[in-house]
Order: C-alpha cells, then structure tokens, then sequence
C-alpha cells in the first residue's frame, strides 16, 4: 500500500462544506464530524487530553503499515507535549483483527491498553485469538474479565462507529491519520508525520506546541 497524500475535498463530498465564514480554508471539514472523529465518548485518548491539536489514526492490528508507523507515532507524541491523539480501532482485516479489536478495547477497564496495543502491534504473527491471548496472558490481564468486556455495549460502539466514520469519509484503508482538514493514507515517516500536524495548525489557526 503506497504512502498517499489526501486533503478531505477526496474523501468526498460528505467531508466537504461551503466555506461560507472559513476564510480561505478549502473544503474544511463539518464541525459535526469534527466532533464526531475528534470527541467521541468511547476514543482512545492519548499524548495530551487537553492539547491543542488532534491527530485521529485508524488502525488495524494485522495491517503491516499500521505496525511500521508505530515508532514514529511513539516519538509524535513523545515531542509534541499539545498533542492529542485519538485512536479509532477499525478491523478490516477479517476475523483476527476483529477479535485483536475487540481484545484491546476491553483491556481499557484494566488499565493496560497501551501495553496490549504497543504488544499486538509488536507481534511477528498474525492477530487471532490465539496469538492475541498469548499477550493477554504475558500481560497478566484477567482473561475472564477481558472476555466479558469485549463484547460490551462501549466497544460495540468503538468499532461501530469507526466503520460508520470509514465509511462517510470515504477511507481508503489503513493506517489513515487525520488532522485539520487533511488524511494520509499509508505508509508514513516521522516527518511525514509531524508534518501533517503543523499543517492542521496552520489550517486551524493553532499556534504551535
């Protein structure tokens, strides 16, 4: 999957609307769906929960990209202390990565969720049941417990309302990352990375970190 460059005017048209009173912003973003991607109630926050920027990334655990772009996130969110970053689990890639999904969700009631994320992702072997277990059982999380949060009504809801967002902005797969008005789509360097930030900034009329 090439790494590729996309303003939201090509995440069509449900992304887009008139710039009446946006200044000089091109197809800026709904602030309903702003609100939508950026707060809803069952994201994964990370960096700063009050920062002045919001970075969104949609993930899947078997997506070989999504796990590359992982130490270049670590290290985003590790320099810039006013930003905000939020999760949106989406598990395109079948079975496993539903049921990864699912499992990374619920170890948040155990308070081990970067654990298990940062673990899943740094895993040789395909997300499935037993190889998401495995980390479960490593990571000294209560398997019965995780069991049982996996199919509550929050992460229901997480990964429901991921594909619905998906599906309105036209994503074309992952990792997807989105800030201001703007998404890449794959591969994507620290620079790549921080780059996008400081355009969200600009775009956004934020001042810098």
């Amino acid at each position: 999957m090439p790494s590729r460059r996309a303003t939201l005017a090509l995440l069509a048209a449900a992304v887009a609307s008139p710039a009446l009173g946006q200044g000089d912003r091109p197809n800026p973003m709904r602030e309903e769906l702003r609100e939508a991607l950026e707060r809803d109630r069952n994201g994964i926050v990370l960096g700063n929960p009050q920062g002045n920027i919001t970075l969104t990334e949609f993930f899947d655990y078997n997506c070989p990209f999504c796990k590359k772009i992982v130490p270049g996130m670590q290290r985003l969110i590790g320099s810039d202390p006013q930003l905000r970053v939020v999760f949106r689990e989406w598990p395109i890639f079948g079975e496993g990565s539903d049921f990864a999904a699912r499992a990374s969700l619920a170890s948040l009631d155990q308070g081990k969720y970067w654990q298990l994320h940062t673990s899943l992702m740094g895993m040789r072997d395909r997300a499935a049941e037993p190889s998401v277990m495995r980390v479960v059982r490593r990571l000294g999380l209560d398997e019965a417990k995780l069991r049982e949060d996996m199919y509550s009504d929050r992460v229901e809801d997480h990964i429901a309302r991921s594909f619905m967002l998906a599906e309105h902005m036209s994503l074309l797969g992952t990792p997807t990352l989105i800030a201001g008005d703007e998404a890449l789509f794959g591969d994507q360097s620290f620079q790549d990375l921080t780059a996008l930030v400081a355009r969200a900034r600009r775009t956004l009329g934020v001042a810098a970190g």
